[in-house]
């Protein structure tokens, strides 16, 4: 018999661009729960059909606080519901809420993308309880169930559909925004250039792809060594909130310095831009500025996204600030050094050498630690699935709302010997 608790009240704040929050309302709403959704600008307004349940929120960001409190109290809310837990709003709004005692669930991209989202309770990347968990007590909470690895899926993601949400989100805010006055977006730019960029890339997405084929093309049969360098977008939660850096640049000065001190003089870098970077960050302009800095005339390659599995069949090492990206090094048994907080981030599988020395001679991770690591994700925080296409939407929902209505988060019911065998474990491929 499932634990679920009864009489659930949840208010939704921001979630992906597109159609996921929406059909998770549905979904919460099938299930007995009452579900409200706040929205901040129009283009939360046009993906929420519900509109008896929508809390428009029009005042200044300084009085969120208190019409939060003020929106929890009159609604009797007992679980948020939000998308990233750093930008503003969600930051004031968890803090509150944990003062309320309220439940607090927290959706991100997958750590293990692009087959899965992640789904956790309180607290996400740097914040995630995955943080202080050890490898012993995962293997330990493994112990008590009989379940394989899984392989993932033959095929899933859906990243055009994810520039294309982004894009016609952008354009509702920046066309229908009256409402609205005083919204401020999260991230640096105004919601025209947001627009702007999401459009551009999707006109240049053929010409990228055609670049991004012949660089691959060269690095894959070039006969060198080459140590890859993963970038992450320069405004991504993740990077901003749970980095040293104040940039991506910053970061690569530092890896072109050791590189050009520590790796063999035939060793190649090869930089690997995130396959949504806009252009908004001068990542290419720097990366010619640091080869021709250090004397790597020759030894740089530069990547405008793509996929990254191919170009880890044959790299010697990868560094990263801290990507999720870096989840697919290790699962291939290879060296990782990184600087950021990481959900990953444990002794036994990332390297603690000087950059150089990594550069040098890097240390291999403990493979079959991070074999036991990726189980536990799996049987707790990953969900099969997308929030962008609608066969995505689809099998999350098929997960979800079962997770965020039983009364322990994943990682607890796992530990404790609770937890129901995960089911998505045995998907069809």
């Amino acid at each position: 018999m499932h634990q679920y608790d009864e009489g659930k009240r949840f208010l939704l704040l921001q979630g992906p661009h597109g159609w996921f929050f929406n059909r998770l309302g549905k979904g919460l709403r099938a299930a007995g729960a009452t579900v409200w959704r706040v929205g901040f600008n129009q283009g939360d307004a046009m993906f929420w059909r519900n509109k008896s349940h929508y809390i428009a929120f029009t005042e200044h960001l300084d009085q969120w606080p208190a019409t939060f409190r003020k929106i929890v109290a009159e609604h009797e809310i007992t679980d948020i519901v939000l998308y990233g837990d750093v930008r503003p709003v969600h930051a004031q709004a968890i803090a509150i809420a944990r003062d309320m005692g309220l439940c607090i669930h927290v959706f991100e991209e997958g750590y293990l993308r692009p087959y899965w989202i992640t789904y956790e309770r309180d607290g996400s990347n740097g914040n995630s309880r995955l943080m202080d968990i050890g490898i012993s007590e995962m293997r330990k909470a493994l112990e008590k169930y009989d379940l394989e690895l899984p392989d993932p899926p033959a095929h899933w993601g859906d990243m055009r559909q994810h520039i294309f949400y982004g894009a016609l989100y952008h354009f509702f805010v920046m066309i229908l925004n009256q409402k609205y006055r005083n919204f401020r977006p999260h991230r640096d730019l105004s919601v025209a250039q947001e627009f702007k960029l999401y459009l551009k890339r999707l006109w240049l997405m053929p010409l990228h792809s055609i670049e991004r084929q012949i660089e691959s093309w060269r690095v894959r049969n070039g006969g060198f060594p080459y140590h890859l360098v993963l970038l992450q977008l320069e405004h991504d939660s993740s990077f901003r909130a749970h980095s040293p850096f104040t940039s991506q640049i910053v970061f690569l000065e530092k890896v072109f310095r050791a590189f050009a001190k520590g790796a063999p003089r035939h060793h190649h870098l090869v930089i690997k831009a995130h396959p949504l970077e806009d252009g908004r960050a001068p990542i290419r302009r720097a990366v010619r500025e640091l080869t021709l800095q250090h004397d790597l005339k020759g030894r740089v390659h530069f990547l405008r996204g793509g996929k990254l599995a191919q170009l880890l069949n044959h790299a010697r090492s990868a560094v990263t600030v801290n990507s999720t990206a870096a989840q697919q090094v290790l699962w291939r048994g290879m060296p990782l050094r990184i600087f950021g907080r990481a959900v990953y981030d444990k002794p036994e599988f990332v390297s603690q050498q000087p950059l150089r020395h990594f550069f040098a001679r890097p240390e291999r991770p403990d493979a079959r630690a991070y074999r036991d690591y990726r189980h536990f994700l799996l049987e707790t925080s990953q969900i099969p699935g997308g929030y962008y296409s609608l066969g995505g939407r689809r099998q999350l929902m098929r997960h979800v709302v079962d997770l965020m209505l039983a009364k322990e988060d994943p990682y607890n019911a796992l530990i404790s010997g609770d937890a129901t065998p995960r089911q998505q474990l045995r998907m069809v491929r």
